[in-house]
């Protein structure tokens, strides 16, 4: 049975296609549409779809009727009367039979049947799905159990949001950047977020004092640095994760733990989640997100594990690849592009769509930034040869292959493309079995410069999703000067 897996018509569409419970195509619609964050799904991600097979069954990422009464209900009157599920897809000729599971359930087990348990506790943060915002489940064989569940306006992710807002960023689009302003501020507005906004947080219960949807831009409008606030929001969403990581591993005695929904991609949090010590071993899929919900719409459907053949699930770029041309040029000093491959399913680069540069260059990161146009004070990641990373950094983790983790660099000076204001970097560990090509970079540039690791960011300029195609790469390099491998 081909079954295809949507998320769309609110924000990161996304469109996964499944042969049982074997996943062989995956795409955010906005590399195909060139508009970040693009909310519909488009031609050219069906046809490609359309390419795998053509659907026996359509599943659905959550439940338009559940979702249509709560917008009704919070006066998004335009929003509720939107066309959803099956009359959505009809506008773009799908009309297979048609599934629907809930929002917190597509992100739980998608979630917990791409990791490697078979049994874990899990925990769903985001803005809000039909109603529910945070969710607490027991996964076990094809039984997933919710142990508990808070619902809108009482939410941790809208209220991260809004701050998001608040510093002058978009919501629902630009919490990452909010997360980097982080590391320069200091947390001194924690105690007046609480006071303000924070009614009640008794693990798991948490109530807000406003619904804070619609933003809050009328909160201290004297307060001016927006580093700081971005801090301090920061400290209260990592307080009220760690205490809802106490709750479950309080309540239900499991060594593995399961991290999804669109607050789990605040990498931050989650190392110091893991820092906790609660869990063995943690599990955060590569998007655990609104757009990754198309696999976990498949995953809430055939309630067995997936097989997930790694990251690079989208569109292919056929090209003979050559790795020692692209280890010259890092060798001398240049930043270069790797366009090559399947491209990532997720919001990190992992080196199929990826700018790379020798992260010991002391103005790298600058460099970088000015070919993004992006702000200065934004950060880089590394990717490091697995078996060195500790050597590196104190991980969180034994290996972070998706960058999900961030990881104190041992020695920041030394590196500084990558090390963040507070000595930080986004840390992505890499195998051989993971990317050959970039293993292959990789390793021969280790050897040439005794540098086992590489700044890996995204290979786009700010505004635009990564780049999908050949014709994307040429004209990266035309736009940013730099070649694209």
């Amino acid at each position: 049975m081909i079954i295809y897996g949507v998320s769309a018509n609110e924000h990161d569409a996304a469109l996964a296609v499944a042969r049982d419970n074997t996943i062989l195509f995956a795409s955010p619609a906005e590399r195909y549409s060139r508009l970040k964050n693009d909310r519909d799904l488009n031609v050219s991600l069906l046809r490609d779809a359309a390419a795998v097979g053509s659907p026996d069954l359509i599943v659905w990422y959550e439940k338009p009727f559940r979702k249509r009464l709560r917008k009704a209900l919070a006066g998004q009157y335009k929003d509720a009367l939107r066309a959803d599920g099956k009359r959505y897809l009809a506008k773009f000729g799908l009309t297979a039979p048609v599934r629907f599971f809930q929002h917190h359930e597509c992100h739980a087990a998608g979630g917990f049947y791409t990791s490697p348990f078979d049994e874990a506790a899990i925990l769903v943060v985001d803005a809000i799905g039909e109603w529910e915002t945070i969710s607490i489940w027991n996964g076990r064989g094809k039984k997933l159990t919710k142990i508990y569940a808070e619902v809108y306006p009482h939410s941790l992710g809208l209220l991260y949001s809004a701050f998001t807002q608040r510093i002058g960023l978009k919501p629902n689009q630009e919490e990452y950047i909010l997360m980097g302003m982080a590391a320069f501020g200091q947390p001194r507005y924690a105690d007046q977020i609480y006071q303000d906004f924070i009614e009640r947080f008794e693990p798991p219960h948490l109530t807000l004092r406003y619904n804070v949807h619609r933003g809050i831009r009328w909160w201290r409008p004297d307060l001016k640095n927006d580093f700081d606030i971005a801090t301090s929001v920061q400290k209260v969403t990592e307080d009220i994760l760690k205490g809802l990581a106490r709750w479950i591993a309080d309540t239900i005695p499991l060594k593995e733990f399961v991290f999804g929904g669109g607050v789990a991609l605040n990498c931050v949090a989650n190392s110091a989640l893991a820092r906790l010590g609660y869990f063995k071993d943690i599990w955060i899929a590569p998007d655990p997100g609104d757009a990754g919900s198309c696999i976990g719409a498949i995953a809430a459907h055939v309630r067995e594990r997936l097989e997930v053949p790694g990251p690079y699930l989208g569109y292919e770029i056929r090209r003979a690849f050559d790795w020692e041309g692209a280890v010259s040029a890092l060798l001398a000093g240049q930043v270069i592009g790797i366009a090559n491959g399947r491209a990532e399913f997720g919001p990190r680069a992992l080196g199929n769509r990826s700018i790379l540069a020798d992260p010991r260059v002391r103005d790298i990161k600058e460099r970088v930034n000015t070919i993004k146009g992006r702000e200065q004070f934004r950060p880089f990641a590394p990717v490091i040869l697995a078996e060195l990373a500790p050597d590196y950094f104190d991980m969180p983790v034994p290996t972070s292959p998706y960058m999900q983790f961030v990881a104190k660099i041992r020695d920041p000076a030394r590196f500084p493309g990558i090390s963040h204001h507070d000595g930080t970097a986004r840390v992505q560990t890499l195998r051989f079995e993971d990317n050959p090509n970039l293993h292959a970079v990789l390793t021969r540039f280790y050897q040439r410069s005794g540098c086992p690791m590489l700044l890996n960011t995204s290979l786009n300029v700010k505004g635009e999703p990564l780049i999908n195609d050949w014709t994307d790469a040429v004209r990266f390099e035309k736009l940013s000067g730099i070649k694209v491998y």
